[in-house]
């Protein structure tokens, strides 16, 4: 009887902790979007070398590794985004991304061959994660869930849960988790759970805030032959 007594004591311990630690969840959340706000302000641009891992659990597991260099600006409501893969798999290969006014061009120099996507201007907050996007937007566009702190690489983040509210975005990005430096507003990891058995982790190093960027950082470097495809 006494043990009985016991873990009923503690049970109820826990549900009387429960509404206690959801609002200090939901302090620590309204901070660290405060901070994020404050961040998107004084945010200019972004560089960071990046690891992208692509994941297949079903039905044959898989994974594709893609190294690189990444670059952001924005002035205004005025985006964009520039990635430059340089490593596919351990071997050199060679592919830039520019995601600028809600359009994704996409140059593959192995076949010469720029792929335009016009139609993506909805998933343009999957983009934004992290790199200049405000607390206000965030939660415009997530139903946000504060997870505690991690450090990664020596700085201490912010893990936030983050859930689509576009119901159209939720069907192919059931979930995203953030590992956020609030106080810069950059993200140092992203994990896209895309459904299906598929994920994404993205992980970012070296990290420079506000700095110069190359003159190259949003242009593809196309020529003559170039084909191009639009979609």
């Amino acid at each position: 009887m006494r043990l009985k007594t016991q873990l009923v004591f503690a049970a109820a311990l826990v549900f009387a902790l429960l509404p206690v630690r959801a609002a200090f969840a939901a302090d620590d959340l309204k901070k660290i979007l405060h901070q994020l706000d404050v961040a998107s302000d004084n945010f200019r641009s972004t560089s960071a070398d990046f690891e992208f891992d692509s994941i297949t659990t079903v039905p044959i597991p898989d994974k594709d590794v893609q190294k690189g260099v990444v670059y952001y600006d924005r002035k205004g409501k005025s985006y964009r985004m520039g990635v430059h893969v340089k490593e596919v798999n351990g071997k050199p290969v060679a592919k830039d991304i520019i995601v600028a006014s809600g359009v994704v061009r996409l140059y593959e120099h192995a076949i010469n061959q720029v792929t335009t996507l016009t139609k993506l201007s909805q998933y343009q907050s999957w983009f934004m994660l992290g790199f200049g996007a405000s607390g206000k937007e965030l939660a415009e566009k997530w139903e946000i869930q504060y997870l505690g702190q991690e450090t990664l690489d020596g700085v201490k983040t912010d893990k936030l849960e983050l859930v689509p509210k576009d119901p159209e975005v939720r069907r192919n990005l059931p979930k995203v988790t953030i590992w956020i430096d609030p106080q810069l507003g950059v993200s140092l990891k992203q994990v896209f759970d895309e459904g299906q058995g598929q994920s994404r982790i993205c992980t970012y190093r070296n990290i420079r805030v506000n700095q110069s960027l190359p003159s190259d950082a949003f242009k593809l470097k196309t020529n003559h032959e170039t084909h191009y495809v639009n979609r």
